[in-house]
């Protein structure tokens, strides 16, 4: 049965990644910042075609680009597109920039590999200034797929043991906890692409019921909500510690 839906949905995995919702997201929310330059960082940054496609999707407004990854090709060819890049262990790290001075941080396919999500987005609402965004993709485990694997007994792909993400997100578990504390008011959400059919009909079913879709994205507002969201924590008591940052 894998094997089938794999030949089905060939050519379609760009689209997990909903480059053209992020960039539209990014348009939605740059409509409401006044000033430039826009400053923007991309959270495991790859090859930097977020960062590209926002910058064409918010021409002519001036923008200063930043990105996190650890891939040195990556690392190289992000610098030569003039991106300045950090590379560190955004699970374990402080993220290398002052409080308050990103306009919008995207992080996308990022969170489903990771498992301090507490730190990484208390990081992130860190370096947000009020009224900016997180944007967010990550797999839908709720979407018609991964229902009908976990309908026939089969491991749901975007949890895939033998695979490289350790968390699983639905729309109402992940929105959920962006708002817990009030420091992220979730605006808007998408889906993009749908297994197991081609682009021409994955693209506008994924548009029409996105809660279906194999992708979310989530474009999240920084409140003015002062402090931070690792304070989440401390009204909770877990069997699996967290990373609450350096000497905590």
């Amino acid at each position: 049965m894998r094997a089938a839906l794999a030949k089905l949905k060939a050519g379609t995995e760009e689209l997990n990644y909903g480059r053209d919702v992020i960039a539209a997201m990014a348009r939605r929310h740059a409509s409401y910042l006044p000033g430039d330059p826009l400053v923007v960082l991309d959270l495991g940054l790859g090859s930097g075609a977020d960062l590209k496609n926002v910058r064409a999707a918010l021409a002519p407004r001036t923008l200063r680009l930043f990105g996190v990854d650890t891939y040195e090709p990556n690392v190289h060819a992000a610098r030569e597109r003039g991106i300045t890049v950090s590379s560190l262990d955004i699970e374990r790290e402080a993220l290398p920039y002052q409080d308050g001075v990103m306009d919008l941080v995207i992080a996308n396919q990022i969170l489903e590999h990771t498992k301090e999500i507490y730190w990484i987005v208390s990081e992130v609402g860190r370096v947000l200034k009020p009224g900016g965004a997180l944007l967010l993709g990550v797999p839908n485990l709720a979407s018609l797929h991964s229902r009908v694997m976990l309908l026939c007994g089969m491991q749901p792909s975007p949890v895939d043991v033998l695979g490289p993400h350790v968390r699983g997100f639905t729309r109402n578990g992940l929105s959920a906890f962006l708002r817990e504390g009030g420091f992220f008011e979730v605006e808007e959400w998408g889906g993009s692409n749908f297994y197991p059919l081609p682009a021409i009909f994955a693209k506008p079913l994924a548009r029409c019921l996105p809660s279906f879709a194999v992708s979310l994205f989530m474009r999240c507002r920084r409140t003015n909500r002062s402090g931070r969201f690792i304070e989440v924590l401390q009204s909770r008591a877990f069997e699996t510690p967290f990373f609450r940052g350096s000497g905590e």
